[in-house]
């Protein structure tokens, strides 16, 4: 309990320590890379309030709050594995720092090595690009975000942390072509479709990892004799994003009143629906997951090309594609 002495920094340290050895034991953290970036990457000073849920809808968790008791949740909280909504907007989440054990997940599925330069979509607190920095370099990272208020934040959370990659504001649909070519492109907000910008400020071999739909999509960009592609399968695990700001909204179809509530209910059909929401309707959405015997996200993959891009199930020859909205 926090009372006379109580020292702030010393709380965080054990809070952070527990966190990574939660995650480590959970399977989250394979690399002693990574593992080393959560271990000195101080989360707290990247959330120094956040929004909790209470039975009297959201209250906000500061650090300059004047109950010690109330501080002492706050730097709780924020070490626990799970994500923080940061920035409220009209009653409405803009801004969030995402789970750490997803962070983690994302950044390994990243595939990077020393030297790579990375491209963040979505600077939200700047937790993520610290991640990055420490592990890459600042020179190496850059992370862009359309909110001017949030990418100043972002900035002034590095700098108290001891980090200082290139925080741009700016369209994130259209990426960072100056500083281009990237070698890994990471995105933390939901997305529609894949920008092709990214694809095209990707080095040969990149990988990009981004939300799409309730999931996490990871492609691997190469050059061929037909140009330019980007192909990748889903990560198997679930994911839900604040949506990219400026991007038309993704597709949420009213499921339709003859499907059946299992179905409606159930987390891997909801995925299909909104992967396929421009080109299935929800009943062409049911037959294919009944028939193909309620696949898993890992099942389904995304390419990009310069003629466009579709999702498939299986196999990205079909003869389950369907073509994806471009941004």
């Amino acid at each position: 309990m926090a009372g006379t002495g109580y020292d702030e920094e010393a709380h965080a340290a054990q809070a952070r320590a527990a966190m990574v050895r939660g995650m480590a034991a959970a399977g989250a953290l394979p690399d002693p890379a990574w593992r080393a970036a959560f271990e000195a990457v101080p989360r707290h000073l990247f959330v120094p309030y956040y929004y909790v849920e209470g039975s009297g809808g959201s209250r906000r968790l500061w650090s300059g709050d004047p109950d010690p008791e109330t501080r002492w949740r706050w730097l709780d909280g924020a070490y626990a594995d799970t994500a923080l909504g940061t920035r409220m907007r009209d009653g409405r989440l803009i801004s969030s720092s995402s789970q750490p054990s997803l962070m983690a997940l994302m950044l390994a599925a990243l595939d990077v090595r020393d030297g790579d330069r990375v491209l963040e979509i979505g600077a939200g607190t700047g937790y993520n690009a610290a991640l990055l920095a420490h592990r890459l370099g600042d020179g190496r990272v850059t992370t862009v975000d359309l909110d001017p208020e949030i990418t100043e934040s972002a900035r002034n959370h590095l700098a108290a942390a001891g980090y200082r990659p290139l925080v741009v504001t700016g369209d994130g649909a259209r990426g960072c072509p100056q500083r281009a070519p990237f070698d890994g492109i990471l995105a933390t907000c939901a997305l529609p479709s894949v920008p092709r910008a990214w694809v095209a400020q990707a080095a040969p071999g990149a990988r990009i990892v981004a939300p799409l739909a309730t999931g996490l999509v990871s492609l691997r960009v190469a050059d061929t004799p037909d140009g330019r592609v980007a192909r990748g399968p889903f990560l198997a695990t679930s994911a839900f994003f604040v949506a990219l700001r400026g991007a038309p909204a993704a597709g949420s179809p009213e499921p339709a009143a003859g499907l059946p509530p299992h179905a409606l209910s159930n987390d891997l059909f909801r995925f299909l629906l909104a992967l396929s929401a421009e080109a299935l309707t929800p009943e062409e959405a049911y037959r294919l997951w009944r028939h193909e015997r309620r696949p898993r996200r890992d099942r389904f993959g995304v390419t990009v090309t310069r003629e466009g891009q579709w999702a498939w199930l299986d196999d990205p020859r079909g003869p389950h594609v369907w073509p994806l909205p471009e941004i």
